[in-house]
C-alpha cells in the first residue's frame, strides 16, 4: 500500500477542526465534538441558519462541505457500496436520527450506527442492485447464497460509504460531480484522506462504485497503491430507476434489437463479461 496520508487538521475557535484547500478533518471525534450541536437543536430541518454554520466543515465559495453523522464503518463488511455524495435530505435524515438517539439515551458509537442505517439502500434500487450482483455471481465471491442477505442490517456485511463521505454543497445544492473532485483540492483531500482511510480498513471487502464519478474516486486510490483494483467492481449499470433499461439488458430481460438509441448493448455485454470474469478470478484466488 502506499504511504499513509497526512490528516493533520487546523481547528475552529469553536474547537472543531476544519477543512482547508490543503487538509481535511479526519478527526475520530468529530461525532463526538458535533453531538451537543446536534441533540441541542429543537428544528425539524438542521442545514440553515446557525445549526448549519456550526456543522460547516469547509467553505471555499460556491462550495461548502458540512458534517453528518455518516462515519459508522463496520468492520464486518465484506461490500462497500460508494455513493458520490450524501444530499440533502439524506442528511437531515441522519441528523434527525442522530439527535434522537442521543436524547433516547444511546451512546455515541450507537448513535452513529443507527444515524448510518437511517435510510439506506431501500425500494426498487435494492432489488435491481441485488438482481445485477446475483447476475454477475457475486454472492459466491461474497459467501452468501443470495445478495440479498447482504441487507440484513444485523449482520452489517454491506457497508454504504460515498466517495465524499459528508454532504457537499455547490451554492447550497446538492453535488452533482462538478467541480470535479479530482482536480477540486478540498474534494481531492476528503477522497484520499476519509475514502483510502476506509479502503484501509476494508482491504478484502468488494468496492462497488454508484456512477462514473464514485468510480473515478476508487480508480485515484487504485493509482495511489491504496486499493486494490481486483476487488473494485466497476462497470455495473447504475440501479435507478432511471436506468431501467440499461439493467434490463444488463439481465437479459431486453433483447438488443429492443433497446432504444441511447442504450449501447455492447458496452454492456463488455461490462457484464468483465465483471464475470473478475468474480471468477476472485473466487478462484479465494477457494
Amino acid at each position: 500500500m502506499g504511504s499513509r496520508l497526512s490528516t493533520t487538521s487546523p481547528i475552529c475557535p469553536s474547537g472543531v477542526p476544519i477543512i482547508t484547500m490543503d487538509t481535511v478533518a479526519i478527526d475520530a471525534d468529530l461525532m463526538r465534538r458535533f453531538a451537543p450541536v446536534v441533540s441541542s437543536t429543537s428544528a425539524d430541518a438542521f442545514l440553515s441558519g446557525e445549526t448549519l454554520a456550526s456543522l460547516t466543515l469547509a467553505e471555499a465559495p460556491p462550495l461548502s462541505v458540512v458534517w453528518a453523522p455518516f462515519d459508522h464503518m463496520p468492520s464486518t463488511a465484506r461490500l462497500v457500496i460508494v455513493g458520490i455524495t450524501p444530499g440533502r435530505q439524506q442528511a437531515e435524515n441522519a441528523l434527525r436520527a442522530f439527535r434522537d438517539a442521543l436524547r433516547s439515551g444511546a451512546v455515541l458509537s450507537e448513535a452513529g450506527r443507527r444515524a448510518k442505517l437511517t435510510g439506506s439502500f431501500s425500494g426498487p434500487l435494492r432489488a435491481n442492485l441485488v438482481s445485477m450482483l446475483d447476475h454477475i455471481g457475486a454472492h459466491r465471491a461474497l459467501g452468501v447464497r443470495g445478495c440479498l442477505e447482504l441487507f440484513d442490517p444485523a449482520r452489517e456485511i454491506v457497508h454504504f460509504t460515498s466517495a465524499l463521505r459528508y454532504p457537499v454543497f455547490v451554492a447550497g445544492q446538492n453535488y452533482n460531480g462538478a467541480p470535479d473532485m479530482l482536480t477540486n483540492p478540498t474534494l481531492r483531500r476528503m477522497v484520499e484522506t476519509l475514502l483510502a482511510a476506509e479502503a484501509q480498513a476494508l482491504p478484502n471487502a468488494l468496492w462497488l462504485p454508484l456512477g462514473p464519478k464514485p468510480a473515478a474516486a476508487l480508480r485515484h486510490l487504485v493509482r495511489l497503491g491504496i486499493l486494490d483494483a481486483a476487488r473494485v467492481l466497476d462497470g455495473l449499470p447504475h440501479p435507478s430507476g432511471a436506468n431501467a433499461e440499461r439493467i434490463a439488458y444488463f439481465l437479459g430481460r431486453k433483447a438488443p434489437e429492443a433497446l432504444s438509441s441511447k442504450t449501447n448493448p455492447q458496452s454492456i455485454d463488455a461490462a457484464r463479461d468483465a465483471l464475470r470474469a473478475q468474480i471468477t478470478r476472485l473466487t478462484g484466488e479465494e477457494s
